[in-house]
């Protein structure tokens, strides 16, 4: 069942801050294999005219991914999520992401689209730190994927 073209353009509240942790950024970066040091010391991220240490640029995936949660797991939309896989991400930074940051992620339901029968749904996540000043913004791409005969 094709999902509620109604649905694009409706935005979600936004997330409880998520504080963003210089050990979380420094997993992250082992997890990835990214050896910056700018992710892990301190001095070599001041080095680089950055306050603290600051996130490698796809760390903040979990992030948005979480708040995505919120249209996924939307009942109206009609969404089966054990059909779903992530079809494609991206991000257009303002700044980096710095250890210390508390971070709030506003989703919005950019596009619905059907093809061949699966659903393809864009969620827009804007990511703004505690002040109010946006730091990222993310796209996800999900698929629906039609069910089997479809």
């Amino acid at each position: 069942m094709a999902l509620d073209q109604s649905f694009v353009g409706r935005t979600y509240p936004p997330t409880a801050p998520y504080e963003v942790g210089r050990e979380k950024i420094r997993e992250f970066a082992e997890a990835i294999g990214d050896a910056n040091p700018a992710y892990t010391d301190t001095e070599a991220a001041k080095a680089l005219g950055h306050s603290d240490v600051i996130a490698p640029p796809t760390f903040v995936f979990a992030i948005t991914f979480k708040a995505a949660g919120a249209v996924v797991e939307d009942p109206q939309l009609g969404l089966d999520y054990s059909r779903v896989v992530h079809g494609d991400q991206k991000f257009a930074y303002t700044r980096p992401v710095r250890a210390g940051d508390r971070l709030s992620v506003t989703s919005t339901i950019e596009a619905i689209k059907s093809l061949a029968g699966n659903d393809i749904l864009d969620i827009r996540g804007e990511v703004h730190d505690a002040s109010g000043e946006h730091v990222v913004t993310a796209w996800t791409k999900l698929v629906s994927r039609a069910p089997e005969g479809v």
